[in-house]
């Protein structure tokens, strides 16, 4: 089961919340068992808007450049985009880049004695929060006036912006 919430009040060993309407239905067959709980501080998902509008913006510089726009997309996420560092065996590395969306090597590294190999691994927006997500489309808008390409108007950026919660 997965719900949003707040916390209305914290005792030594109890947490009471703000249930959304009809949940607490559902808890009643759950009533003196053993509960795996897991709490994260919400945060507004991006929405299916931005997503377009990004994806429509990469076809408009697609064809300005002669170019695609899932190669751009690429290209786009690792200038603006979210990413981690990892460390991984040197056999690791093609299924490591077949799994992420896009994949920098940045060379060997030794750790404890032990050679591998350190990858800057891009997040796909589809797992962007609002926020990562203007940065991404800000960065988006700002080439395609670079290369004289149509956007919206901003305060129309502006409103789509408020409605994403940034």
């Amino acid at each position: 089961m997965d719900f949003s919430s707040t916390i209305k009040c914290i005792t030594r060993d109890t947490i009471t919340l703000n249930l959304p309407d009809g949940i607490a239905d559902q808890f009643e067959s759950l009533f003196g068992c053993k509960l795996k709980v897991h709490a994260d501080k919400y945060r507004e998902k991006r929405s299916l808007d931005a997503n377009a509008y990004m994806w429509v913006l990469l076809q408009k510089m697609a064809e300005a450049l002669k170019s695609s726009k899932d190669e751009l997309y690429i290209e786009v996420l690792e200038r603006y985009g979210v990413f981690t560092h990892i460390i991984v065996k040197p056999r690791a590395v093609e299924r490591i880049k077949e799994e992420w969306r896009t994949v920098r090597d940045l060379g060997e590294v030794t750790v404890n004695g032990e050679k591998g190999i350190q990858l800057q691994c891009y997040f796909g927006s589809s797992t962007y929060d609002t926020k990562e997500m203007s940065v991404l489309i800000d960065g988006v808008i700002s080439e395609c006036k670079e290369l004289d390409i149509e956007t919206l108007p901003p305060d129309e950026i502006r409103i789509m912006k408020e409605r994403w919660g940034v």
